[in-house]
């Protein structure tokens, strides 16, 4: 029998932090879930690699944002290993790579890698991959927070799982991409699937464990009532008090730029206003 596997998250310095991927630590290698967002970020996370002296031995998606799957080329480092995502990810990533160029090299400049690598190896709804010791098993939501999102459960007992962003720790959330109503759905799908004492690795802050899903929920059903009761005759002031309504519900900046980011895009969504261009 290997040792257990040992969870190292990145950037190490968690404070302040954009987003969350993982090393997974084997007897004889790692496994890393996601990428990170930035070059440099992204280059510290190999570096990471590099200092626990076992070869990197595998790369798992978690969903389709570019958060996720920005840094992958910095990650592998030219390392011919599998990038592995179910086909729905790796679809929505290469159709919408360019569109997020145009979004992201403004915000990031050189920091938004130039040649940028994608998953390379489609994987099925409850398919399995096994290295050393540790099994990881990939549930296939489709569209949820982002256009096609696939967590991974790390083990038979399904009490650690890499959620993605199916849940945000206490931070504000991007629903722009409008598949508000799946993402709801699967809160109660994976609600009802995982043990109570399930401890879930996500993207923006955590671990946090299943009581978090209330919140999740209370948030996504707070920010669509606020963009639905705003007085969208005046879109400025719209915006303003929908942005008002959720720093009430949290009172906090984390991500804030995130749930801004959606104001429109849900109330185009909604039917409200016409569709954003």
């Amino acid at each position: 029998m290997g040792t257990e596997p040992t969870i190292h998250r990145h950037p190490e310095m968690t404070e302040g932090a954009f987003v969350n991927a993982y090393l997974v630590e084997t007897d004889t290698g790692v496994v890393a879930i996601d990428s990170l967002l930035t070059v440099s970020e992204s280059r510290a996370m190999r570096a990471a690699v590099e200092r626990l002296g076992k070869p990197l031995r595998a790369v798992l998606l978690t969903q389709s944002h570019p958060d996720h799957y920005g840094g992958l080329t910095e990650l592998v480092a030219g390392d011919d290993i599998p990038i592995i995502a179910p086909q729905g990810v790796i679809d929505v990533i290469a159709r919408d790579d360019q569109a997020k160029e145009q979004i992201l090299r403004p915000m990031f400049g050189d920091e938004w890698a130039t040649a940028r690598t994608f998953p390379n190896t489609a994987i099925r709804d409850g398919e399995s991959v096994a290295f050393d010791d540790a099994t990881f098993t990939v549930i296939d939501l489709g569209p949820s927070e982002s256009p096609h999102d696939s967590p991974w459960i790390l083990g038979d007992d399904e009490r650690t799982v890499f959620l993605g962003d199916q849940i945000y720790d206490h931070k504000h959330c991007f629903l722009a991409d409008g598949f508000h109503t799946n993402w709801l759905a699967n809160i109660e799908r994976l609600r009802a699937r995982f043990p109570r004492d399930a401890v879930f690795h996500i993207g923006h802050g955590g671990p946090v464990g299943p009581a978090a899903w209330d919140w999740q929920r209370s948030y996504i059903e707070t920010f669509l009532g606020a963009v639905n009761d705003a007085d969208w005759s005046r879109p400025r002031d719209a915006h303003v008090a929908v942005v008002e309504e959720m720093k009430r519900f949290l009172p906090s900046d984390e991500l804030q730029f995130l749930m801004e980011l959606s104001v429109e895009p849900v109330a185009a969504q909604l039917g409200l206003v016409a569709p954003v261009a």
